[in-house]
């Protein structure tokens, strides 16, 4: 059916498509009248709320008939103690998807250019179409690279000119799970003209182990045109509240929160967040198991002979060297949802969330069984 009010749609929102999310577990339901789902498609942390944020959570409920704290004080407070800056440098957002947005409604408009990576996170091409203005893609590394399919830096600068307002960087990247370690990292930031805003997304962060990846949060005050994004949707295990944050130049917190919504972050998530980042205990052994079970999967997809990209996340990117569509479908038959990344260009892979043992065992089983029926 036409759309005859597409006639009447900016430019840069004309032609957009809708963010494509992992399949719900409702859904699923619906349509294949299936039970006992495993859904391992959304990189969520299947371990759910900790006690802490649970509890938090029930000390709200008497306070939903009153508006949210606008300002966020005490999650500001909390999130400015934990990085060590002022609460001026922060902006809350609806999840850190909001605050990528706000900076290209922010700094974007048609004429002027972002940069990112093959590969990257789809949000950022959407909030930079949005914009009208214009994505310069930099090719991603190849699969023979120590980070497959990870950003080229050097193909990324080599994009950057004068109507360049925004890069944006995933440190780990999704849907790829690869990283940059910190001196690469910074000489990249470094080296930004001051107008070139370097958005650094760090939704993934707290998984990464490896002593050489850098806490970018701590470089804002040296590097004023940097902002940094993080989210409670992941470790934290918040994606239901939507909650996320970006740290930057006190300016910059300015202009974004003059552009963002009132009351963007609700009561109950914003109690949550503060709950959560009190609760060490929770996030250490959330993202202990997290990593023990990526090393099992990653073992399991390897007795299987499928290629995949060596991740620091809670997600592994498999190929299974064909379009993998046919996978994907035949194991939403079998109770478990993993995640098509055919719309981020790779056809023949599949993302697949770290669940828990039981969910993990449940996927190996399913998969292999797929795998020795469609013959390999």
């Amino acid at each position: 059916m036409s759309n005859k009010y597409l006639e009447l749609t900016v430019p840069g929102v004309r032609g957009l498509h809708p963010y494509q999310p992992g399949k719900p577990i409702s859904e699923l339901e619906r349509e294949y009248g299936v039970s006992d789902i495993v859904k391992l498609a959304s990189n969520e942390n299947p371990t759910g709320p900790g006690p802490l944020v649970r509890q938090a959570i029930e000390r709200t409920l008497d306070d939903l008939a009153r508006y949210p704290d606008a300002n966020g004080f005490a999650l500001k407070g909390a999130l400015a103690r934990r990085h060590g800056v002022p609460a001026e440098c922060i902006t809350l957002g609806n999840g850190s998807n909001d605050v990528l947005v706000l900076l290209a409604e922010a700094f974007l408009q048609p004429g002027l250019e972002a940069v990112h990576s093959q590969f990257a996170f789809a949000v950022y091409p959407l909030a930079i179409q949005a914009a009208g203005a214009a994505a310069r893609v930099a090719p991603a590394l190849s699969w023979e690279e120590p980070q497959p399919l990870g950003h080229d830096l050097t193909a990324m600068g080599g994009m950057v000119g004068e109507k360049t307002r925004l890069v944006f960087i995933a440190n780990p990247n999704n849907p790829t799970g690869t990283w940059i370690d910190g001196e690469s990292l910074e000489n990249f930031v470094s080296s930004m003209p001051d107008d070139t805003l370097v958005v650094i997304d760090e939704a993934y962060s707290e998984y990464v182990e490896d002593p050489t990846y850098p806490d970018c949060v701590s470089w804002v005050e040296r590097y004023p045109n940097l902002i940094v994004t993080r989210t409670f949707s992941k470790a934290f295990g918040l994606a239901g509240l939507r909650i996320g944050y970006a740290v930057s130049h006190p300016g910059i917190a300015d202009i974004l929160n003059r552009l963002r919504q009132p009351f963007n972050v609700n009561t109950v998530a914003q109690e949550a967040a503060v709950a959560a980042l009190a609760d060490e205990h929770y996030l250490t052994s959330s993202v202990r198991m997290n990593n023990s079970e990526r090393v099992r999967l990653t073992d399991a997809f390897t007795a299987l002979e499928l290629r995949q990209v060596p991740s620091v996340c809670n997600f592994v990117l498999v190929d299974f060297d064909r379009p993998a569509g046919s996978v994907y479908e035949a194991l939403l038959r079998k109770s478990v949802i993993v995640r098509p990344v055919a719309n981020y260009g790779l056809p023949d892979c599949l993302r697949i969330s770290i669940g828990t043992p039981d969910e993990n065992e449940r996927l190996i089983s399913a998969l292999t069984e797929v795998l020795t029926e469609s013959g390999g």
